[in-house]
């Protein structure tokens, strides 16, 4: 694999208050990498800075070449569209059905006539094992559901890289596995690269290539599931095992 982005010294602050500390880190193209960490870390922070949703304080985003972190809002038009994010949550069109839906990118963002705009929506709802159901209102679906049409319209301009926040949040145990098996499926039929930022250790094992564990602003663990259980680090273990920290 080689990197498709590359992160150096990145630093988020909001005010007096540091949430990024220098973040040094690649993103394989083709990988799963899943960002872990306590509530209020800056998980979700770090992702909305890999599409230029916000802006860093200091530190570079490499995104193969270009740096995002200097482009102007027109200039990451481009970006955003081989950098999908699936928002926790799912931020559909509640006045729209399903079909405008996943339509809405392809119209803002692609040239497809009409005819190819309603094949490909049939495509990724099929994808999201939802097929047949362009008619229905997002008042009409349930969590799950609803999950799962936003992750076919964050794949509806086939994007090499989605970014997932909290995709399951709110969902029971079996839908949050089944959106954990969409989230692989979209990998080896698209061959997109995934960054997900999650609490789920289910998802985790379900999903994950890496995990990067964030604590105190820094990444203090990046590495396999494997390599993580096999770390002497006591707070990754008691993290991943739920337990509580220890002053």
């Amino acid at each position: 694999m080689s990197a498709l982005f590359e992160i150096r010294g990145l630093r988020k602050s909001y005010g007096d208050q540091v949430i990024l500390d220098g973040l040094d880190f690649d993103i394989e193209r083709g990988e799963s990498l899943v960002i872990l960490g306590r509530s209020g870390t800056g998980k979700s922070v770090t992702l909305r800075q890999l599409n230029g949703l916000e802006k860093p304080t200091a530190g570079t985003i490499i995104f193969e070449g270009d740096d995002i972190t200097v482009l102007s809002e027109r200039e990451l038009y481009p970006v955003r569209h081989r950098v999908a994010m699936l928002f926790q949550s799912g931020a559909l069109f509640d006045s729209m059905n399903v079909f405008e839906n996943i339509a809405f990118p392809m119209r803002q963002h692609s040239d497809f006539e009409e005819e190819e705009i309603r094949q490909r929506v049939a495509t990724k709802l099929e994808m999201v094992e939802l097929p047949g159901i362009e008619e229905t209102l997002p008042s009409e679906l349930s969590g799950g559901m609803r999950k799962r049409v936003a992750l076919a319209r964050s794949l509806a301009l086939d994007p090499e890289v989605i970014l997932f926040d909290e995709p399951t949040t709110g969902l029971d145990p079996m839908t949050s596995d089944s959106i954990g098996h969409l989230i692989l499926n979209a990998r080896r039929q698209l061959g997109t690269t995934a960054v997900v930022v999650t609490h789920d250790l289910m998802l985790t094992r379900t999903v994950a290539t890496r995990i990067a564990f964030l604590y105190d602003g820094k990444f203090r663990f990046v590495g396999t599931w494997d390599e993580a259980e096999a770390s002497s680090d006591d707070l990754l273990h008691r993290f991943l095992n739920g337990r509580r920290e220890e002053d």
